[in-house]
């Protein structure tokens, strides 16, 4: 598919991935919509932290993905849609699973049915690594059993079979996209890197994590956008799973220490109770399978974790960034 002459749904365009992929989207000189959380401030997120000529060539919509009539709305006119509008804090589906079952199922529900009423001619569903759960081998490729040890992942274990029930009942232009752990500028400060990041900045010398053993598998947010525009650009693949990760594993222990290396500290690392998931809710190991990416996408990671952690660095060393994190708190 040629993407210049496509008008793309973004949802979830504001956050960390989306505002990333629509920037990269006007880059190439996609008609972009970008579908936001509508607030009474007029917030875009992340998006009006963009260079004035991009946002200059975004469409924005305002609305809530839950609302179908919204959706409906939002996806007319449109040819491909890129589902990123989720719910995706771990800690805080716990506390509000009702929420995460209303945001992630309903609202890819929600995209599906308007795919159907517009024909739409691809949609990208953004799945997650958290779906598999604790490996039961490693590197986990795509027929990996999903394991919902959250109730964020269950909700995306949801969201992800409605989609491919949409594909084998209806023929909807269905593919599946499962990021692994992606990392860079913009991402929230309730994941691991920005908390190490922002606490370090700031002086700490004892480091606030969860658990410090399990491992998983870091991919560049620059490398995980160029995954979905290699899904948008692919024929045949309708009904398709694909992991997007670095093919390799790390733990948070090692993390921190290479983390610190950067920056140049001599911290320590302090598990704290609050941080810990319960037990049989962890998920230990994560480490992707990327061959289904490099062989039919020819999708691989091109950012090294210690170029990307560098990159990332450099951008939470600004003023303007590192003012945005509370290093202070912690986010659930």
């Amino acid at each position: 598919m040629n993407l210049i002459d496509k008008k793309i749904l973004v949802t979830g365009a504001e956050g960390f991935i989306g505002s990333h992929l629509v920037e990269r989207l006007v880059g190439l000189g996609v008609k972009v919509k970008a579908f936001t959380f509508y607030n009474f401030q007029g917030y875009n997120g992340w998006l009006d932290s963009l260079p004035e000529n991009i946002k200059e060539s975004i469409e924005i919509f305002s609305g809530d993905i839950r609302d179908p009539n919204g959706v409906l709305e939002a996806s007319k006119g449109c040819d491909v849609i890129m589902h990123l509008a989720a719910l995706i804090g771990i800690p805080f589906s716990y506390h509000s699973p009702d929420s995460y079952i209303d945001t992630n199922i309903k609202g890819t529900l929600n995209i599906l049915n308007a795919s159907r009423i517009h024909s739409i001619e691809k949609v990208i569903i953004t799945s997650t690594s958290e779906v598999y759960g604790t490996a039961l081998y490693v590197p986990i490729d795509e027929n990996h059993p999903l394991q919902g040890q959250s109730p964020y992942s269950a909700s995306k274990i949801g969201a992800d079979q409605l989609a491919l029930s949409f594909y084998r009942s209806f023929g909807t232009p269905v593919t599946i996209i499962r990021p692994f752990n992606t990392y860079g500028p913009r991402q929230s400060a309730r994941a691991i890197i920005p908390t190490l990041f922002t606490q370090l900045i700031n002086g700490k010398s004892g480091i606030s994590v969860g658990s410090i053993h399990p491992t998983r598998d870091f991919t560049f947010v620059e490398d995980t956008v160029e995954g979905f525009i290699k899904i948008a650009e692919a024929e045949n693949v309708f009904g398709e799973v694909f992991n997007l990760g670095a093919n390799f594993e790390i733990s948070v222990k090692d993390l921190f220490e290479k983390i610190c290396l950067i920056v140049g500290s001599d911290a320590k690392i302090v598990s704290q109770n609050e941080r810990l998931r319960p037990g049989k809710s962890e998920v230990e190991r994560l480490w992707s399978n990327n061959k289904k990416a490099l062989d039919i996408l020819k999708w691989s990671p091109q950012i090294s974790l210690d170029a990307g952690l560098k990159k990332t660095y450099e951008w939470f060393l600004r003023k303007e960034n590192i003012q945005l994190y509370n290093s202070n708190r912690y986010y659930i």
